[in-house]
C-alpha cells in the first residue's frame, strides 16, 4: 500500500512538471477531463501535505523578488504578462544591454530539407541565463551546429526571449535563433481573450513582438496557442500572425515566424499531427508549421501534398523524450528522420537535452556525440563552414575548467559561457571508438593554446597515415596567398599535418598537404604520390613561455579554386630500424604510441591581419558603483565598466577579455607610486559593457586599473600594455 502512495505521488509532480510536454497534458485534459481532475487533485493533496509537514521549507531559502531595475548580475529572463510586453518594460531593464546579440547572421533558409531544433532544456534559463558565464563546467550545450538550420528557444512562458550566448554562437555557425510567444491552460485562455480582443491589439502585441527581436538581435518567433478559443476570436488570431509575420520580415530581413500545430481554425484545441485544412489556413500566413509529435507514417507524405512548392515549409515534430511520438524518439530518433527525409519535409526535433537530463552513459559528452551521430547518418551534414576569411577556430564548447590565451593560463576557475564557443569541428564518431587507431575526441580538461579546448588525437599507428575530418567549407580563393596557421603539442615522433580539398569552376579536385616540419626530402618521397602538392612549413615558432606548443604557418595560392574540405592528418616521421618489418617483402612497422594535440587553427590572407585601436582611441567609464565593507579591512566593490570608439565602429572586434589590477601605494614616498599586482582575469564580455559583482579589494589597495582586452574574430588579441583601460580610486 505504501509503495502505491508514493507511486501515485510522483504521479502529478511528473506529469505537473516543466519537462511534460503541454500538448499530451492538454490531451489528457480535452479527452480525459475526469482523469485530469483527479491528476490535479493528487497535485494539490500532496503539495499540502509537504507544506503542512514542513512548513518552513524553502522560507530561509527564498531569493527576494527579481526587480529588472536594480543592478546585478546580467541574467536572461522571460516575459510572464502581456503588461511587460505592452508597456516595453524590458527596455527600461538593466540586464537589457547586455542581452543584446552582436554576432549578425549571413544569409537565408536555403531552398532544401531543413532541421528545426527546440531546445526545452530542463524549462529553459538554467546555467544559460548567466550572460558573462556561470561556474558549471558541465553545463548544457550543443555543438554539431553543422547539422541544424533552425534553432527555437523554448519555455512555458509567455514569452522566450533566446539568452545572448544561443544567438551569438549559432549565428557564428549560419543558423536562425528563434524565441517562443505561448499561451498554455485556463491561464493562456484568459490571456488569449486580452490579446485578441481587438485586431488593433492583436496587431499591437505583434508589433511589441518584433521590437523585442530587432533590438536582441534573433530572428523570429514559434506561435504555440496551446488554447481553446471562441470561433469568433479566430479572425484576430489570424491577424496577430499575420502582422508579426509582416512586420518580422520588413524590420528583419529573412526572418521566420513558425506556427505550433495545436489551435485550429474553428478554435478547437486539436493536435493534427499533420498539415491539413484545419491548421493550413495559419501556414498560409507565416514561414511555417510545427507538426505535433504523434503523426503517423503516411502524415510526412500527405502534409508535403498539401504544402504543395512550400513542403520544406512543414516541420514535422519528434520528441526526443518519446512521449507519443513516432519511432520512439532517444536512441531511434533517427527512425523519424528517415520517414521525414524520404518524403521530402523538414524536421523539428524538440527537446534534445533529453540526454543531459537523464544523464546518458558513460557521459554527456560521449552520449551527445554518439546521438548526433545518427542525426547525421540519417540527414547528413546541412552547414558548411568556413565561407569567408579570416577563419579561426579554437574548438571551444564554450565550458570547461581553465582558459588560455595564446598559450597562457589566464583562469583555472571552472566556468561556462555558449558565447565563447569557437567554429565546431565536423569530427566523426564512430559507435566503436576501438574500430580505429587514432581516437579523436574536444578535450577541455587538458591544457589548451586558446580558449578552453583542444583537439587530442591518440591511438597507436605503424607506416600508415590516419585522417580525420575537421571542417567542410566553401571559400573561393582569389590571387592573394592565403595563410595557414595552427598551434599544436606532440610527443616522439608524432606529427600533425593538414590536407586541404580544393575544387576548380570546372569540378577539378586537388588535394594540397601541408605538412608537419622535418625532413623536406623524405617528407616530399613519402606524400607527393597521394597529393596535388605537398607544402612545408614556412615559419616555425616554438613558444618559449610555454613549453610543448609549436606555432606552423604554411602558405597556399590557389586562384580561383573553391576549399571544400580540411583533414587533420596524423603521421610518423621516421622508421627506426628497431621498428621495421619484413611483411610480404614489403618494409612494414610495428604499431606504436601516437599521441598530438592542436590547439587552434587560423585560415587568413594578409590583408585579413587586425590592427587594435590605442588605448587613446577608447572612452572607458566605470557606472554604479558601490563599495561595501568586509572583513579585515577588505572591500567589496560593483561596478559596471563600459567603453566605446571615439570614432569608427566595433564590427571587427568579437569580444573583450577583462581584468584588474589591484595597486597599492607605497609609502614613504611624496609622490604616490603605485606598485602594480599580476593582471587578474574577470571573464569575457561581448558587448561594451562588464559588471563585475562584489570584487574583493584587500586592504591598502589604493586604486584597481581595468583593463579590457579587445579581441578580434581571427583569434588575435591586443597586448594588455596597449589595451584601453579605466582607473578607480579605492575610498579610505
Amino acid at each position: 500500500m505504501q509503495r502505491l502512495l508514493n507511486l501515485l505521488s510522483q504521479l502529478p509532480w511528473i506529469l505537473f512538471s516543466s519537462q511534460f510536454p503541454m500538448s499530451l497534458l492538454a490531451y489528457i485534459k480535452t479527452n480525459s477531463p475526469k482523469f485530469f481532475s483527479i491528476l490535479k487533485n493528487l497535485h494539490s493533496f500532496f503539495s499540502k501535505s509537504m507544506e503542512e509537514s514542513n512548513p518552513s521549507a524553502g522560507v530561509s531559502d527564498t531569493p527576494p523578488p527579481f526587480d529588472p531595475l536594480v543592478p546585478a548580475v546580467p541574467i536572461s529572463y522571460p516575459l510572464k504578462t502581456l503588461e511587460e510586453l505592452e508597456s516595453r518594460a524590458y527596455f527600461k531593464s538593466f540586464h537589457y544591454p547586455f542581452n543584446k546579440s552582436t554576432v549578425k547572421l549571413k544569409g537565408d533558409l536555403p531552398k532544401r530539407q531543413r532541421i528545426l531544433v527546440c531546445h526545452d532544456m530542463a524549462g529553459g534559463y538554467t546555467d544559460d541565463k548567466f550572460v558573462q558565464g556561470g561556474v558549471n563546467a558541465d553545463a548544457y550545450a550543443i555543438w554539431h551546429w553543422y547539422l541544424i538550420d533552425i534553432f527555437v528557444y523554448f519555455s512555458h512562458n509567455l514569452v522566450t526571449l533566446p539568452p545572448p550566448c544561443w544567438t551569438n554562437t549559432a549565428h557564428k555557425h549560419g543558423i536562425k535563433v528563434l524565441g517562443t510567444f505561448i499561451m498554455e491552460w485556463d491561464e493562456g485562455k484568459k490571456l488569449a481573450e486580452k490579446l485578441l480582443l481587438t485586431k488593433e491589439s492583436a496587431h499591437m502585441y505583434a508589433e511589441r513582438l518584433t521590437e523585442l527581436a530587432v533590438a536582441l538581435d534573433f530572428d523570429g518567433w514559434l506561435i504555440n496557442m496551446e488554447v481553446t478559443l471562441d470561433p469568433k476570436q479566430i479572425p484576430n488570431l489570424k491577424e496577430f500572425v499575420s502582422h508579426l509575420s509582416q512586420t518580422m520580415h520588413s524590420s528583419v530581413p529573412g526572418s521566420t515566424v513558425i506556427w505550433y500545430d495545436s489551435v485550429t481554425i474553428d478554435g478547437d484545441l486539436s493536435w493534427q499531427d499533420q498539415l491539413n485544412d484545419k491548421n493550413k489556413p495559419f501556414f498560409d500566413i507565416c514561414d511555417g508549421i510545427f507538426v505535433n509529435y504523434s503523426w503517423k507514417k503516411d502524415y510526412p507524405k500527405s502534409s508535403a501534398d498539401v504544402a504543395g512548392d512550400r513542403k520544406f515549409d512543414v516541420y514535422m515534430g519528434i520528441d526526443v523524450f518519446g512521449r507519443g511520438t513516432y519511432g520512439g524518439g532517444q536512441w531511434t530518433t533517427n527512425v523519424a528522420l528517415d520517414v521525414i527525409k524520404k518524403d521530402e519535409v523538414s524536421a523539428a526535433i524538440f527537446a534534445p537535452g533529453w540526454l543531459y537530463e537523464t544523464k546518458q552513459p558513460p557521459d554527456f559528452q560521449t552520449a551527445q556525440n554518439r546521438w548526433w551521430g545518427l542525426v547525421e547518418k540519417s540527414w547528413g551534414i546541412v552547414q558548411n563552414y568556413p565561407r569567408i576569411l579570416p577563419f579561426y577556430s579554437n574548438f571551444d564548447q564554450g565550458h570547461g575548467y581553465h582558459i588560455y590565451i595564446e598559450g597562457k593560463l589566464v583562469s583555472d576557475t571552472p566556468w561556462n559561457n555558449i558565447s565563447s564557443q569557437s567554429f565546431q569541428p565536423f569530427i566523426e564518431y564512430p559507435e566503436d571508438p576501438t574500430a580505429q587507431p587514432i581516437q579523436v575526441v574536444v578535450d577541455f580538461k587538458d591544457a589548451s593554446y586558446s580558449g578552453g579546448g583542444i583537439i587530442k588525437f591518440i591511438g597507436t599507428l605503424g607506416a600508415d597515415t590516419f585522417t580525420a575530418r575537421l571542417f567542410q567549407g566553401e571559400i573561393l580563393l582569389g590571387n592573394s596567398p592565403v595563410y595557414v596557421t595552427y598551434s599544436v603539442k606532440s610527443s616522439g615522433n608524432s606529427l600533425l599535418g593538414f590536407a586541404l580539398e580544393f575544387f576548380s569552376a570546372k569540378n577539378e579536385k586537388k588535394s594540397v598537404f601541408l605538412a608537419s616540419s622535418g625532413n623536406t626530402l623524405l617528407t616530399m618521397n613519402r606524400f607527393s604520390k597521394h597529393f596535388s602538392s605537398v607544402i612545408m612549413p614556412r615559419r616555425v615558432t616554438k613558444l618559449e613561455t610555454e613549453a610543448g606548443w609549436v606555432i606552423q604557418e604554411s602558405s597556399i595560392e590557389m586562384d580561383g579554386y573553391t576549399l571544400r574540405e580540411i583533414r587533420a592528418i596524423c603521421y610518423q616521421s621516421r622508421l627506426e630500424k628497431s621498428e621495421v618489418v619484413m611483411k610480404d617483402k614489403t618494409p612494414s612497422r610495428n604499431p606504436s604510441e601516437y599521441y598530438a594535440v592542436l590547439g587552434h587553427i587560423k585560415v587568413y590572407t594578409s590583408a585579413a591581419n587586425t590592427d587594435f585601436p590605442p588605448s587613446t582611441s577608447w572612452i572607458v567609464d566605470g557606472q554604479y558603483v558601490q563599495f561595501a565593507s568586509g572583513p579585515q579591512g577588505t572591500k567589496n566593490l560593483s561596478i559596471k565598466i563600459i567603453w566605446q570608439l571615439k570614432e569608427g565602429n566595433t564590427d571587427p572586434f568579437s569580444n573583450y577579455n577583462i581584468y584588474v589590477e589591484k595597486l597599492k601605494s607605497v609609502s614613504g614616498n611624496p609622490n604616490e607610486i603605485l606598485e602594480g599586482a599580476d593582471q587578474e582575469y574577470l571573464g569575457v564580455a561581448e558587448v561594451e559593457s562588464f559588471y563585475i559583482s562584489d570584487l574583493v579589494v584587500p586592504s591598502g589597495t589604493s586604486s584597481l586599473k581595468f583593463i579590457i582586452q579587445v579581441c578580434s574574430a581571427d583569434g588575435a588579441s591586443q597586448k594588455l600594455e596597449d589595451s584601453p583601460f579605466f582607473t578607480l580610486k579605492v575610498p579610505a
